[in-house]
């Protein structure tokens, strides 16, 4: 599937900024045989004094910048062109009792190798009660991709989707006991599940589309950018993505834009600003199949 991407984040303050640095992860990531970039710009209003691209440790692009003082308003615009091939769940992924001596004989410590999503991230540290609800969500299954979609599925039948339960730094293990929270939360504690019994998981940020109910005008804005898990499913299968929220595997409607360990490893905006007063923001993404 082909789509034309937009997306527009705005800032607004009740004083005008000292300045402020960022780090911006908002452009589609070019991933070779699952997603191809064919264009991509990214507008930033007021321009900044210093404006740099590099690539992070995981493989995502990143944007950093330096914005001058005397800002009231801050607007980052994003456009792309993609195309988001459907694919085939892999058939030769490995079962979870082979996965230890498999993890031991892997010897690459490359960006993109298991061992950096096995372990305790900053956002997503280990939690007994959402281990032992893993495990019992997985009973009966042994390889990894049914595994990976027995957890995901238990977790959207127990977790209920409220925008107003959390921030973006709620800790998995809070949203967990309160059994509510967004896509961050459902994929974080997914991540934390699935550490817990050994499975490598990483964290994906990225876009998803939307369709209208029947009957229904497609609203402009009305898509989202969306996060989800991926899970190292052996080294013949790779890595595999599912979105809990959604209670599927990432298909041909998910954009990656970036994956790391947990959210702050993927954060769209982030940095620094000296500011007096309060502030408000607004999002709005466009993805449309061309």
């Amino acid at each position: 599937m082909l789509y034309d991407i937009k997306l527009v984040i705005r800032y607004d303050y009740a004083t005008p900024a000292g300045g402020g640095r960022h780090l911006l992860r908002l452009l589609p990531a070019h991933l070779s045989g699952r997603q191809s970039l064919r264009s991509s710009v990214l507008t930033i209003s007021p321009k900044p004094i210093e404006r740099r691209n590099f690539t992070d440790f995981f493989g995502n692009q990143v944007t950093e910048l330096s914005l001058p003082a005397g800002h009231d308003t801050v607007e980052f615009e994003a456009r792309a062109v993609v195309d988001r091939p459907a694919q085939l769940l892999p058939q030769d992924d490995v079962a979870l009792a082979e996965l230890p001596a498999i993890l031991a004989a892997h010897l690459s410590i490359a960006p993109d190798a298991p061992h950096h999503f096995v372990p305790p991230s900053p956002r997503i540290l280990p939690d007994a009660a959402i281990t032992a609800f893993s495990r019992d969500a997985i009973a009966g299954h042994q390889g990894l991709v049914n595994l990976t979609e027995a957890l995901g599925r238990a977790l959207h039948a127990t977790l209920t989707f409220d925008p107003n339960a959390t921030t973006v730094d709620t800790p998995p293990s809070e949203a967990f006991a309160n059994k509510t929270g967004v896509c961050q939360d459902f994929a974080q504690i997914m991540i934390a599940g699935l550490r817990g019994m050994g499975i490598p998981a990483g964290y994906v940020s990225g876009y998803l589309r939307t369709l209208p109910p029947p009957g229904q005008p497609r609203l402009e804005g009305a898509d989202a950018m969306h996060a989800w898990v991926r899970v190292w499913a052996g080294p013949r299968a790779g890595w595999i993505d599912y979105d809990p929220t959604n209670a599927c595997f990432a298909g041909e409607d998910h954009v990656t834009v970036a994956h790391g360990r947990d959210y702050g490893d993927v954060a769209p905006v982030a940095g620094v600003l000296r500011i007096a007063g309060g502030q408000t923001s607004s999002q709005a993404v466009d993805m449309v199949a061309i």
